[in-house]
């Protein structure tokens, strides 16, 4: 059997199913070698954010990148791993008429659901000071939208609201009430400042709920366990990884520059076995050597 048939990704009506099932915790990915280790250390779901997206780029956060961009990273992704990739498609890249183009091509390339937020361009991090938030109407205008242009029933559209910090929470609460009448599947509170602000929010929305976990932000860094008791069914911590992999990184480049020899810190290195075995390379090798014994 091929390993790439093997590894067939579940799609969208794979994070529906776990969603119904009970909470879904995705940790941020941001290419096929990340996407497999949080597969390995057994995670049933994943994140790609549009921060870890422009990131590994040497980009900032302010919707610079493109949907070519941000497609070719989940095709990596579901190339590689069978998990069902939430995917943050920023402002929709533009107008209504864009977010219709960026459901089809995001829905084509593998992603389960996609995430559209209600700040205006250029966006920013959702945990800095400043954003500035579309009308009510523009935003119901994506959401339609994007209900609209996907193939399958199954992937997911969730609507960000960033009006905490500009509206207040009972800004966002209203807002996120007209997105889940708009049609949106679930509802993302960005940059909530409290716990209670979270419970809030459960208590006042009625529609799946997504919480972000991420570093050095406004939230508090509340566990997976206790957001499911609140009443989240779905959280992300979009960059933990790929802040620990920065940091090892520069970490790892200085001794290098400063020795000029890795040996110091050899035994904080992945194998090389260890590698292959990630990516299957030995799965890869035979079936190389059965396809051509099969022409002998």
């Amino acid at each position: 059997m091929s390993i790439l048939r093997d590894n067939v990704n579940e799609g969208p009506g794979g994070l529906r199913k776990l969603i119904k099932r009970g909470q879904v915790v995705a940790p941020g990915v941001f290419d096929g070698i990340s996407a497999l280790l949080a597969q390995k250390a057994g995670f049933k779901a994943l994140y790609l954010s549009g921060s870890g997206i422009a990131g590994k780029s040497g980009l900032p956060d302010l919707g610079v990148t493109t949907l070519g961009e941000v497609a070719e990273d989940v095709r990596h992704i579901v190339s590689v791993s069978k998990l069902p990739v939430i995917v943050d498609a920023d402002t929709g890249f533009g107008e209504a008429l864009n977010v219709i183009r960026a459901v089809r091509e995001l829905e084509a390339a593998g992603a389960a659901a996609i995430h559209v937020e209600d700040q205006e361009m250029p966006k920013k991090c959702g945990h800095l000071s400043g954003k500035r938030i579309v009308p009510i109407e523009e935003m119901e205008r994506k959401i339609r939208a994007a209900v609209s242009a996907r193939r399958n029933d199954d992937f997911l559209i969730i609507a960000r609201t960033d009006a905490r910090s500009a509206e207040g929470i009972e800004g966002a609460i209203e807002r996120a009430k007209a997105y889940a009448e708009a049609g949106a599947d679930a509802i993302f509170p960005e940059a909530l400042e409290s716990r209670d602000e979270f419970a809030l929010f459960a208590k006042k929305v009625r529609k799946p709920l997504m919480a972000n976990m991420t570093e050095f932000g406004k939230s508090p860094l509340l566990s997976a366990d206790e957001l499911e008791r609140i009443g989240y069914r779905i959280v992300i911590f979009p960059l933990t990884a790929f802040r620990a992999s920065m940091l090892a990184m520069e970490l790892a480049y200085g001794q290098l520059y400063r020795d000029g020899t890795q040996k110091r810190f050899i035994d904080r290195l992945m194998t090389r076995e260890g590698f292959y075995g990630l990516i299957g390379y030995h799965a890869y090798e035979k079936e190389d050597m059965e396809i051509h014994d099969d022409k002998l």
